[in-house]
């Protein structure tokens, strides 16, 4: 599976609305079950979801992932930003941070007493990611997360120091915010900040220079709901591009093979 932008057509293929059954009531055409479905899709054709794998989510909030790829056998170390400097940062206020495991299976996707053996939390920095972390999994993960470490640059080190985390053969996935606009502006430093193609250009190469495997699909979607700009206060259906300050945005899915 390539790294891809989020359209309609996909968020309504046979395999993405497998994975959209388990996630949301609703049929709505939003993002971010889109990006869900995307890192789920992703570690499913990487042979990933399977007993004996053991996976890697960082900033996983309250997002169902964790209890999900449990569900299929796998150990999971979930990990989210401390207390502290989540609070200061927002997220506590909006449900977008886990202080605990429990949060992670609020849908009941894994059986009680397997999620109980399978998944652990723990609370780890995306900015610093443990020394102890390398080379320990099969797979890891982030969902619309590392927009939010400071900068462009930082969101970059991240993703290129998750690499580290894999064993040989392992797979990393994340999700992140996509600035559809021209190339030449974005928001680069802030709560949340925009990657522009240059900056995913520079990554698949940094990456494939590593030895790693990356491609990338540049299709933006040419249906109806893909030139919907939803603008605040946002409607949420269709949310598959949205209004951030004077830009348009889409969520974006990177996959790495190490």
């Amino acid at each position: 599976m390539d790294s891809m932008l989020c359209t309609k057509r996909t968020l309504l293929s046979d395999e993405f609305q497998h994975w959209a059954r388990l996630f949301m009531k609703t049929g709505k055409l939003h993002r971010k079950f889109w990006e869900w479905c995307f890192i789920a899709q992703a570690l499913k054709e990487h042979d990933m979801l399977a007993p004996g794998r053991i996976g890697l989510g960082f900033g996983v909030g309250e997002e169902p992932l964790s209890s999900c790829f449990a569900s299929f056998g796998a150990s999971i170390l979930a990990t989210d930003l401390d207390l502290q400097n989540s609070s200061v940062a927002g997220w506590t206020k909006t449900s977008q941070h886990a202080d605990n495991k429990g949060k992670l299976n609020k849908l009941g996707i894994c059986p009680g007493w397997e999620f109980e053996n399978l998944v652990e939390f723990e609370f780890a920095n995306m900015n610093s990611i443990p020394k102890r972390y390398t080379g320990k999994f099969d797979f890891v993960w982030s969902s619309c997360s590392l927009e939010h470490l400071g900068s462009i640059e930082k969101g970059v080190t991240f993703i290129l120091n998750s690499i580290n985390c894999l064993k040989p053969g392992g797979v990393a996935v994340h999700t992140t915010e996509f600035n559809v606009s021209p190339n030449s502006d974005t928001i680069e430093t802030g709560p949340t900040v925009l990657f522009r193609r240059k900056e995913i250009e520079d990554i698949i190469e940094r990456v494939r220079s590593f030895g790693c495997r990356a491609h990338i699909n540049w299709d933006h979607g040419d249906l109806p709901e893909d030139y919907y700009i939803d603008i605040p206060p946002y409607s949420h259906n269709p949310h598959l591009k949205l209004r951030i300050s004077k830009y348009v945005v889409t969520s974006i899915g990177l996959v790495i093979s190490k």
